[in-house]
């Protein structure tokens, strides 16, 4: 196992590299930047300057300079240099605090001003976590719940509306059900805040409404893997042996059952971290989706870039995650 782990992780650098340069040249080619933005348009030589300075009127440079800071280089050329210890020695004789750099710089915010990649994501992704793994816990629950009872009840009323409600989770687009649970449970009912962020209350809503197309997957896998394994052998000795149906269905059952559910969490699990976009914008949750989408709006080439790494990053770790879990839950998969 220890193997793979290496294996994969070797592989990760590249991945990222193919990734990055395949989501920078998409968003280069896409016409216009933030500099030219009508209603704050900066002085021709400011914009000439800003250029220059961020590399923006050159895609090599932009390329290199960027993938030099993102991926650490910079900053342990600096260290080993004693550029850093510099730094910190300039602003201690000056009176100041220490600088503060991060090992992976982003670079600067071409749209937010006196904000870097690193803050905005820093203060957005654990918003946009908080709500992708509640959501992904619901699913889970709920999913598996539901396929339990629709694969103990095969073609019958229970099983056909499962697969029913399964149906219209994975149908329905996320912003028809937020804004219908919004206007129908908020608005008309009260039960739930509008616009706000931060209580557990105010998190109900926008948790449910991502965790529904989840729900639906997780049930229709665990309703296909338990009608499988309910059919075999091991499950009949179990049963023969005096085992209760409790004990059959969750010790031995589901276990087996759930290796294609657990395949599908690892992707899931990043998309619902970093991936809420529809449902950050009809909630108005400050995660990590609004501020994508704006940068893809004003062409903020920083950014989109750093948003973009940080969520393959995730995929990836989480894609490992799952071959772990794979192969302790079943030691006989290679």
């Amino acid at each position: 196992m220890m193997t793979m782990i290496l294996r994969r992780l070797a592989f990760l650098p590249l991945t990222l590299l193919v990734i990055y340069t395949i989501t920078l040249a998409l968003a280069w080619a896409v016409p216009g930047n933030p500099l030219e933005n009508p209603d704050k348009r900066p002085k021709p030589e400011v914009i000439e300057q800003m250029n220059k300075q961020y590399n923006l009127d050159s895609f090599p440079k932009f390329y290199v300079s960027y993938l030099d800071r993102a991926t650490g280089v910079h900053y342990a050329r600096d260290w080993m240099s004693g550029r850093l210890a510099d730094d910190v020695a300039r602003a201690s004789q000056a009176g100041f605090p220490p600088p503060s750099r991060p090992v992976f710089d982003f670079g600067p915010s071409l749209q937010y001003d006196d904000l870097t990649v690193n803050e905005i994501i820093g203060s957005s992704l654990p918003v946009s976590a908080t709500l992708g793994l509640t959501a992904i816990f619901i699913a889970v629950i709920v999913g598996t719940g539901v396929g339990i009872i629709g694969a103990t009840r095969p073609n019958t009323m229970v099983d056909h509306s499962t697969l029913i409600i399964a149906m219209i989770g994975i149908s329905l687009p996320s912003f028809v059900i937020g804004t219908a649970s919004l206007l129908v449970f908020s608005v008309w009912l009260g039960w739930f805040p509008v616009a706000q962020w931060g209580t557990l209350r105010s998190m109900v809503l926008p948790a449910v409404t991502l965790s529904l197309p989840f729900i639906a997957y997780i049930a229709r896998l665990t309703r296909m893997g338990m009608i499988d394994v309910l059919g075999a052998d091991f499950i009949r000795t179990a049963r023969a042996k005096g085992a209760s149906e409790r004990s059959v269905l969750l010790k031995h059952a589901l276990k087996n059952a759930f290796l294609p559910v657990l395949s599908f969490l690892g992707p899931a699990t990043a998309m619902a971290m970093t991936g809420s976009f529809v449902v950050e914008r009809v909630f108005t949750v400050p995660g990590i989706g609004q501020h994508f989408v704006n940068a893809v709006q004003n062409k903020d080439l920083s950014l989109i870039m750093g948003v973009v790494l940080v969520f393959a990053t995730m995929l990836i770790v989480f894609n490992l995650a799952v071959d772990v879990l794979y192969r302790w839950i079943d030691p006989r998969i290679v």
